[in-house]
């Protein structure tokens, strides 16, 4: 019977794609793809490009001899993140936070939608009596939320984001509601000035990613269907920026306001991020590209590929804007324009922060940008990139792509140099490097996208 029923699903098949096709390859036909600029992106065309210093290493570091190499389209982000634009993060990770906590709440109480309180933020797989649930859900509760994973016993079960979540104290529905408010903030022995802080190790951001390059290498399974999951890796990291930086970064130096009001207060809103590692960026790209997906899928759209960090020759080759054997993003070899005026947030001068105008950083859209239309490039903020350092990694990187990239290796490449450096580090050939753990008051980061779509290349026009 088995062998009857599948003999006809072949047949069947058959001569329905023989109606359509005449018998030819014509290929599967999907969607017409249109590349769509990212908002508040760049694109930075592919193309080759001399990277490494090719003026004299006045720091005689001889980490970075000249090599040509050539990299592919990208879209990069024109600004460095803002804290206004972190902040959408950190808010989306706070809302979640406390909907998962109401949910689990309510699971605990045995509260549903439709019984008030609390139940109005059950998991969605709760149902009301009489609601029927689609086969898929059904499935899909008995296989799989129903048992949740190892570390996780609601792993799968989807939060309800339709009810509004409830500032006013005055107004929260039931006790359970205020116990699951009361426990993100700190508690009252630790407020003061009659403000309650929330508690910002609750807010973490889980997310999984595949480790590509360790399943491609292993020479023992590849990437196979039954050891998939050895190379899956699950992240949790606090995202809260360490607003502590701007106190500990310099010894006998008063910068409590930066502490205070920088990361948070809207005078600062389109400012750089600061005090953000390496892993928090890392985190930051993941809901970039979780968050816009959502969106894509609600409407129907083909899904994107994912934001990330760039890696060192990516960043080189954007801070260059397609100027070759430039010194700085403008061209060079000066740092003032014909007019005297400084081109970059940095420290001109010995113990002289402001005479380019700005004691600490600049909103992210300051100075002019370079031919890409990528702005602060050089200055304001050091930027993370996805490349480990290695005093001697471009003498055995590929020509193509470059990236060295270990996972045991926690030294991470910065590049562009901040407010405090000096105009050495501002050149678009300088490496330096911090800790992936460590957060700065001088390091923010920006995105990139890989471009998808027609050839477009700089040295092809």
């Amino acid at each position: 019977m088995k062998k009857f029923i599948a003999l006809t699903a072949t047949l069947s098949l058959l001569i329905s794609c023989g109606s359509s096709d005449r018998g030819e390859l014509v290929g599967v036909k999907g969607k017409k793809w249109r590349p769509e600029k990212p908002y508040g992106m760049a694109l930075v065309p592919g193309g080759a490009y001399i990277m490494g210093k090719s003026d004299e290493d006045l720091a005689n570091v001889q980490d970075a001899p000249t090599k040509t190499v050539t990299v592919r389209s990208f879209y990069m982000d024109e600004t460095e993140i803002t804290n206004s634009e972190y902040r959408q993060f950190i808010e989306w990770v706070k809302d979640s936070t406390i909907r998962t906590r109401l949910a689990i709440l309510a699971d605990e109480q045995g509260q549903t939608p439709g019984s008030g309180g609390i139940g109005e933020y059950a998991f969605k797989d709760q149902s009301t009596e009489g609601e029927e649930k689609s086969p898929y859900d059904t499935y899909m509760e008995e296989n799989y939320w129903s048992l949740g994973t190892d570390d996780d016993m609601y792993a799968g079960r989807k939060l309800n984001h339709k009810p509004k979540l409830i500032k006013d104290v005055q107004k929260y529905p039931d006790e359970y509601y205020v116990e699951v408010m009361d426990s993100m903030y700190l508690p009252e022995s630790e407020s003061y000035n009659g403000l309650r802080t929330i508690d910002v190790t609750k807010l973490v951001f889980k997310y999984t990613w595949m480790d590509i390059d360790a399943a491609a290498k292993d020479k023992t399974t590849g990437i196979s269907r039954t050891k998939r999951s050895k190379y899956l890796k699950t992240e949790p990291v606090a995202v809260y920026p360490d607003t502590t930086a701007w106190i500990k970064d310099f010894a006998y130096s008063y910068n409590e306001p930066m502490h205070n009001d920088y990361f948070w207060h809207d005078a600062y809103g389109e400012y750089p991020v600061v005090g953000v590692n390496w892993k928090q960026a890392k985190a930051f790209c993941a809901w970039r590209t979780l968050n816009k997906n959502a969106y894509q899928k609600e409407k129907k759209r083909q899904f994107v590929n994912s934001f990330r960090l760039p890696t060192e020759a990516e960043w080189e080759y954007a801070a260059r804007g397609g100027l070759q054997s430039a010194t700085y993003p403008w061209g060079g070899p000066y740092s003032k324009n014909d007019t005297g005026c400084f081109l970059a947030n940095f420290k001109p001068n010995r113990g002289d922060y402001a005479a380019d105008g700005a004691l600490y950083t600049v909103e992210a859209e300051s100075f002019d940008p370079n031919g890409y239309n990528l702005f602060n490039m050089s200055g304001n903020v050091s930027e993370w990139t996805d490349s480990s350092y290695d005093a001697n990694s471009y003498e055995y990187v590929s020509t193509m792509n470059p990236n060295a990239s270990e996972a045991a290796n926690k030294r991470k490449v910065i590049r562009g140099g901040s407010w405090k450096d000096v105009s050495y580090f501002l050149q678009v050939s300088t490496r330096d490097w911090e800790y992936a753990d460590s957060a700065r008051s001088y390091i923010g980061f920006r995105t990139v996208q890989d471009y998808m779509g027609t050839q477009n290349t700089a040295n092809g026009r």
